[in-house]
């Protein structure tokens, strides 16, 4: 019978690559790991890891390994959230990943609202950009994602959340902020103050640069928002952003692009996975939010 927390032990050094990290990681003594892992190549009569001096690299085997070892520690996870189920409504976790936007200005109340009728239910918030939340999901690393309703991988299961648009950002005493529209040409002549790769919006954007074949003035790149906000009030740069940060923030003015820009965003989950009821629970208020709204 396989042990399975040398199971676990495996999984985790498949991610680290590296035994003094996987040990650190797990909490235990890096001999106890290579124990673990040698009973695991001595009981398949497999080699799991090709070792190179401090490097190690998966064989064949060990990923064929791998592979069912992340089906099977799913499962036994679901398992737990069955159990846990059981207790009804007044236990468990949800955790969500959001793209920084939406954590910072969609979510606080429905939070706040969910928090307050559900006070013994544990929320996380992981906020990343779009790629990153994929593979998070994908990867069981969260259990729902807000993440654009288009190229949704057959894994994953969706519930329209929002449309949201994309506008250009401006100072409120900028000259382009008495404009009703803009172009991509015009505002990619303009200084501008964008988010890094990764996230959905900026992934459009570098679409709309190839699109329209030109360069962009790109003066500033950071994930920070509230840095952005400030470059962009000191007149500083543009930016572009959902409509709805800019009617959080003073001292800016959205201007739509001529081609408005309207994202479906959904709420994600693993088909395979467990949904408790917690994530349920979860799911129910938010609709119930957006019907009250």
């Amino acid at each position: 019978m396989i042990n399975i927390k040398y199971l676990y032990y495996f999984d985790v050094l498949a991610d680290e690559m590296h035994f003094t990290n996987a040990a650190k990681r797990l909490h235990i003594a890096q001999p106890a790991l290579s124990i673990a892992i040698k009973n695991l190549e001595t009981h398949f009569g497999l080699t799991l890891f090709h070792r190179q001096g401090k490097q190690i690299y998966l064989t064949y085997e060990g990923n064929a390994l791998r592979q069912q070892t992340r089906i099977l520690l799913q499962q036994m996870t679901n398992t737990e959230r069955v159990m846990a189920d059981l207790k009804g409504v007044e236990s468990g976790e949800v955790r969500l990943g959001v793209p920084g936007m939406l954590g910072s200005y969609y979510f606080p109340e429905i939070l706040f609202g969910f928090k307050q009728r559900y006070p013994n239910l544990k929320l996380t918030l992981v906020e990343a950009g779009a790629a990153s939340l994929k593979t998070m999901l994908i990867d069981g690393d969260i259990d729902m994602a807000v993440i654009i309703d288009e190229d949704v991988p057959e894994t994953l299961a969706t519930d329209p959340l929002l449309k949201a648009e994309m506008v250009a950002v401006a100072a409120e005493n900028h000259p382009i902020s008495q404009q009703e529209s803009i172009t991509f040409p015009d505002f990619f002549d303009q200084p501008l103050v964008l988010f890094k790769s990764g996230y959905f919006h900026r992934d459009y954007i570098d679409a709309a640069i190839d699109k329209h074949q030109v360069k962009p003035n790109i003066a500033y790149e950071t994930n920070l928002l509230p840095l952005i906000l400030q470059i962009v009030r000191k007149e500083q740069a543009m930016t572009a952003l959902l409509r709805l940060v800019t009617e959080h923030e003073a001292g800016i003015t959205p201007i739509s692009f001529d081609q408005p820009i309207v994202f479906d965003l959904a709420l994600a989950w693993r088909k395979e996975s467990y949904l408790s009821v917690a994530d349920r629970t979860f799911i129910e208020f938010i609709k119930q939010s957006h019907q009250t709204s």
